[in-house]
């Protein structure tokens, strides 16, 4: 043994992976950990895919239905899709095969606010949970469990589960032990008290997750990596965005509405959003702190280099470098990060108490500031919304961010009318792009429709959508918020002179 189980009775229900997988039936909901790629179940899942594969080339139906944090990875999602074996899948996904399934109507797809998952199962609204499937990365001599990389949703999993199979992976890091501050104070209406948290760096909690020992039926020892993904170094674009934001911030700073410290930071998980994470590290900016879902390398560099003073998360999303560097120092970096369930993490309580600056990329905008962040064309679903909307509701400022074009200069990232709408024009105060930023705070819909095409939309895009707000101006049925509906949708589905086709967004 690894010597990470340092309990005997469960050290007594160490099986092979095998052994553990059948626990899990046909038609079971299995509650696996995993977010971002950091944390999930590495040897259960594919041994669950083979005895899927199996049961099917012996003509028996064996599907199961995936609860999550997030994203996970190959291994479990990519895995068990391609076995076609999962019935339906929440909250969150960005497996290639598991999308490819869910558009073509072969796997249901709830796509939840991430704050919002914890509660739903409580109240039973998914169903009932039958198994939770958990990483951690050791266990206590008096049987609590030491979370991973993450902790999404394995607190409530394993509180709603009748049976618990447990990974222990050797391969993280023993200094995750204390870096986990797991909640277990919320309740349901109409008994739900306050949360008391008040900074970022709060502990409230426990760094344990519990577990009754008499629900745990099997355990697998590990020692594998999560996946990591390695970053883009920054292009030219993702600078400009960048500087654009941080010199938005600055004058917040000098107009007295931030402090010189700013506020508690929110960034999503991508290329840009690291840019920018890049950009405060060569910033003036000193004494940050983040309040987020995912730690990603930007602000793992931050943390190091002393720029940002302690960030709260629920997961890491590291590049494999990043991942490196911060096994190698593990126990340097536990009294500046904290862990937490999801359902802290993203909580719109907290996230409007502390006053944060939400930062979330999306694939386009329309001119009055509605964001679709999760769809192609109305109808292919990306990702999913992920955590974005439990921040942009209600962050302090929230900003989304992206390049004005993509596919090589084809296609507009803003448009006339989004063809999904993920986040109202409600939720967007900031829309940033290499062309510019557009401030939306205090603006009606034709002023926001100005700047939003003035200061983002790409040179190449701009006369067009001038030309339609000139026209719905004169010709739309109402003037608060003019609109051409057939022209306006038409963006998504029209060729181009080039012969390219203008779509709502890249894939």
């Amino acid at each position: 043994m690894s010597g990470r189980i340092r309990n005997a009775a469960l050290a007594a229900k160490v099986v092979p992976p095998e052994v553990a997988a059948a626990v899990i039936r046909p038609g079971d909901t299995v509650g696996m950990s995993g977010f971002t790629g950091a944390g999930y179940p590495k040897e259960v899942p594919a041994a669950l895919a083979r005895q899927i594969s199996a049961a099917h080339e012996a003509g028996q139906d064996f599907r199961v239905n995936v609860w999550t944090g997030a994203s996970t990875a190959p291994e479990l999602d990519g895995a068990l899709a391609a076995a076609d074996g999962i019935e339906l899948r929440l909250p969150y996904q960005s497996d290639p095969v598991s999308r490819e399934k869910i558009n073509a109507g072969q796997m249901e797809y709830i796509d939840v606010h991430l704050s919002h998952v914890a509660q739903m199962a409580w109240m039973g609204f998914l169903g009932k949970l039958d198994v939770a499937l958990i990483e951690i990365s050791g266990i206590t001599p008096d049987g609590q469990l030491v979370p991973s990389a993450s902790i999404g949703n394995n607190k409530t999993w394993i509180d709603q589960a009748d049976r618990v199979v447990l990974e222990v992976n050797s391969w993280q890091s023993a200094a995750l032990d204390g870096m986990h501050d797991v909640y277990y104070g919320t309740a349901l209406p109409p008994d739900r008290r306050p949360i008391p948290l008040t900074r970022p760096g709060d502990r409230i909690g426990v760094p344990y997750l519990q577990c009754p020992p008499e629900k745990v039926v099997a355990v697998v020892e590990t020692h594998a990596p999560d996946r990591n993904s390695a970053f883009k170094e920054p292009d030219d674009a993702s600078r400009r965005i960048a500087g654009h934001l941080i010199e938005f911030l600055e004058h917040e700073v000098r107009r007295g509405r931030l402090p010189a410290s700013l506020l508690p930071l929110q960034s999503g998980v991508g290329n840009v959003a690291n840019a920018v994470l890049a950009g405060l590290g060569t910033s003036d900016f000193e004494g940050l702190t983040a309040y987020t879902e995912v730690i990603q390398d930007g602000m793992l560099e931050l943390l190091r280099t002393g720029k940002l003073t302690v960030a709260s998360a629920t997961a890491f999303s590291l590049s494999p470098t990043a991942v490196a560097e911060f096994n190698a120092a593990a126990a340097d970096f536990r009294d500046a990060i904290v862990l937490r369930p999801q359902e802290i993490s993203n909580h719109p309580e907290i996230v409007r108490r502390l006053g944060v600056l939400a930062m979330n990329g999306m694939i386009e905008a329309d001119v009055y500031g509605n964001v679709n962040s999760t769809h192609l064309m109305g109808s292919r679903i990306q990702n999913g919304i992920g955590g974005s909307g439990d921040f942009a509701r209600n962050a302090y400022t929230s900003f989304f961010v992206t390049p004005s074009t993509a596919k090589d200069g084809a296609i507009s990232a803003i448009v006339p009318m989004v063809s999904h709408v993920d986040h109202t024009e409600h939720d967007v105060a900031v829309i940033v792009t290499e062309q510019g930023l557009a401030d939306l705070r205090g603006l009606p819909p034709r002023r926001r429709a100005q700047q939003v095409v003035a200061r983002c939309a790409h040179p190449d895009y701009r006369p067009l959508l001038e030309d339609y707000l000139a026209r719905a101006a004169h010709h739309s049925y109402g003037q608060h918020t003019p609109h051409l509906l057939a022209e306006a949708l038409s963006w998504h589905t029209r060729y181009l002179d080039t012969g390219t086709m203008q779509v709502s967004a890249a894939s």
